[in-house]
């Protein structure tokens, strides 16, 4: 078996080397063609040589012509011989010196079916093969110019504390999961001075030659100007982080405007623009002109799909870390337990069991911790329970008489069962962290004051056990786990970790490395909390600039919703009345395409339209004020809330 193994790993790897095999020499001629491949496979730390991976291009660009190929005979043996031609295809008029060429219609246009799609495979395999390195060089830059700012705090918080340059970049490039690709770029520099005997001065030119980021080299390049010229380093990093955070602020300005400029856009759009389709659509419809199939397209398409895209839009041009932050380090200080043969073994027996039943335990003693810890669990629970409470809905709708009106309902409050447990456990979860990370500024400086009075970090988070603040109770957590034995640092990262915000783990992160190279670390807390104090302050002024734009989101939203129900109430129901005396009357037929079935069908489709629309505001609202999708639903439950009573209690 283990020779079937190893056989089949040595034919993948002949496999994948036949590309190279064949074409690289070839390649390698035209080495001077590639210099922009070269520069871009090296910038997006793409580990694979230029001459191998534009093989790869070409080998595969062949092959996937070739596939197309057989596609495009494929598809020309359906059109040909089952489908057939038509007997014109072109208004090309043929001369009789070129009549002969109708002769040879079936196999002309068979060959350009398959050389076209051949070709179009095959140019598109290679254009992506071109295109995936550049693409993947401008995420990197993205990453490294979002984390770079963090960064050269942290690189500024360390040099205070009296590391040197070297020992800065080799901390720094351990922390790739707080910094991301600004610790991978960092680590680059370290490689070449260890691995390839570098000094500093030349790992810091090629890395200014390599990064994708201008921001980065930069930074770089000037820090080599500082080392040349025996400038103070801590001093640069302090006027660089200063620089940097002037930019966010300004960036942020310019942020805020694009937010309000989208929020308009959304408005205009999406609520104020499929307000005025759907009553064109009702008037059209109404005079028997058009159909109500552009009015089902805007409510059931144009308003949830436009909705999605502004989300995914939002969140794609917000700066800043999003999403969960990855687990810091930690350490393990309780291994393997080995049994002794002794009169022992029972009691470690009992121990092995004990600690093996302890999570379990743990569940049941607060059942609901995992869903606190991560709300998205919460989907887990209640959409097994919504399905099941839409298949028993369907099944016992299936009997009532009307059942589309029997099983709207169902499906509101489907829709209720799904997300209000989500809405509950996000917004506690959410409130927590948010109360947590506004203490976090005063927390770092009470432990810097502390500090610098000659206590050390550990009696310094015993002492604040005894204050009043916000985050007394986690205080108290860090305090228990030193009490206990574990390491500050430790006690610290297990803090971070039960979070896991990139605003805290920055915090924690550098606080930690600060204190293993110093017991001194009063200028670094500083430095530490003046950072998370202007994020802070760059967060809530976002949170206040934005409201307005969530409160106009809420009176779009019923003025979408006011004109549907006046439309419903009283313009189309007084056209139904009044089409209905004149049949009385005798006037024979109705002028009016509308009769009380179609004022019903009308009713139900703006019942669907102002549901939608209020879901869809809602998850608006929720990411252009708090930049999280999921705050949104709140104001979704509302707004839904408020379009199910209006329609339920006073139009169907």
């Amino acid at each position: 078996m283990e020779n079937f193994n190893r056989s089949t790993e040595l034919f993948f790897l002949r496999i994948k080397k036949l590309p190279f095999v064949l074409l690289g020499e070839r390649i390698k001629e035209r080495k001077e063609q590639f210099r922009d491949m070269r520069m871009s496979l090296r910038q997006a730390r793409i580990p694979i040589s230029y001459e191998m991976y534009v093989s790869n291009a070409v080998f595969y660009s062949v092959i996937a012509g070739i596939f197309g190929a057989i596609l495009g005979l494929l598809i020309a043996y359906v059109l040909v011989s089952i489908v057939g031609l038509p007997d014109r295809i072109t208004h090309i008029t043929f001369t009789e010196s070129t009549a002969w060429m109708l002769r040879y219609k079936t196999i002309s246009i068979s060959i350009l079916i398959v050389l076209f799609i051949g070709g179009l495979f095959g140019i598109i395999t290679y254009m992506l093969f071109v295109v995936y390195p550049g693409f993947r060089a401008g995420e990197r830059k993205g990453e490294i110019d979002k984390n770079l700012p963090y960064a050269v705090t942290y690189m500024y918080a360390l040099s205070r504390g009296g590391m040197n340059v070297i020992e800065i970049f080799r901390s720094l490039s351990k922390c790739s999961s707080t910094y991301g690709e600004v610790s991978k770029e960092i680590d680059v520099i370290i490689r070449d001075m260890d691995y390839f005997g570098n000094d500093l001065r030349t790992a810091l030119q090629s890395i200014c030659d390599a990064t994708p980021s201008a921001n980065f080299r930069d930074l770089m390049h000037n820090l080599l100007t500082v080392i040349d010229s025996g400038g103070d380093i801590p001093t640069y990093f302090r006027d660089k982080s200063e620089q940097y955070l002037n930019k966010a602020k300004v960036d942020q300005k310019g942020f805020l405007e694009t937010l309000g400029l989208i929020a308009e856009s959304y408005v205009t759009a999406f609520v104020a623009g499929p307000l005025f389709m759907i009553i064109l659509g009702v008037m059209m419809s109404v005079m028997g002109s058009g159909s109500e199939m552009m009015i089902y397209a805007i409510i059931y398409a144009v308003i949830p799909i436009g909705s999605m895209i502004f989300v995914v839009m939002v969140n794609i041009i917000t700066p800043g870390s999003s999403g969960e932050a990855p687990l810091l380090p930690t350490q393990s200080y309780v291994g393997e337990i080995i049994v002794p043969e002794t009169e022992e073994k029972p009691r470690y027996l009992g121990f092995i069991k004990g600690r093996n039943s302890l999570k379990f335990n743990e569940m049941l003693r607060d059942p609901l911790k995992p869903l606190r810890e991560k709300p998205i669990y919460t989907l887990l629970l209640s959409f097994p329970i919504t399905l099941l409470y839409l298949v028993i809905s369907i099944y016992y709708g299936m009997k009532s008489t009307n059942f589309v009106d029997y099983i709207d309902d169902k499906v509101v409050f489907a829709i209720y069962i799904l997300i209000i447990p989500l809405m509950l456990f996000h917004e506690y979860k959410k409130r927590k962290e948010d109360k947590i990370q506004e203490q976090i500024p005063d927390f770092l400086k009470k432990l810097a004051s502390t500090n610098e009075t000659g206590m050390t970090l550990r009696d310094s988070i015993k002492l604040m056990t005894r204050s009043d603040i916000g985050m007394s109770n986690e205080i108290r957590k860090i305090n228990n786990d030193i009490e206990w034995g574990l390491p500050v640092n430790e006690s610290l990262i297990r803090f971070a970790n039960r979070f896991r915000t990139h605003f805290i783990s920055r915090s924690v992160n550098l606080l930690t490395k600060a204190n293993e190279s110093s017991g001194d670390i009063g200028e670094v807390l500083n430095v530490a909390a003046r950072d998370v104090a202007a994020e802070q302050e760059l967060k809530n002024e976002r949170k206040v600039n934005m409201f307005i734009y969530v409160v106009i989101i809420y009176i779009s939203f019923m003025v979408f919703v006011g004109i549907i129900y006046i439309i419903s109430t009283t313009f189309l129901a007084e056209m139904v009345k009044a089409g209905e005396k004149m049949v009385a009357g005798g006037s024979g037929s109705v002028p009016l395409s509308l009769s009380r079935d179609k004022l019903n069908m009308y009713n139900l489709i703006f019942f669907h339209g102002a549901l939608i629309q209020g879901l869809s505001s809602g998850l608006i609202a929720g990411v252009m004020g708090e930049g999280n999708a999921l705050s949104g639903l709140k104001h979704s439950i509302v707004m839904m809330t408020i379009g199910y009573l209006l329609f339920t209690l006073f139009v169907i």
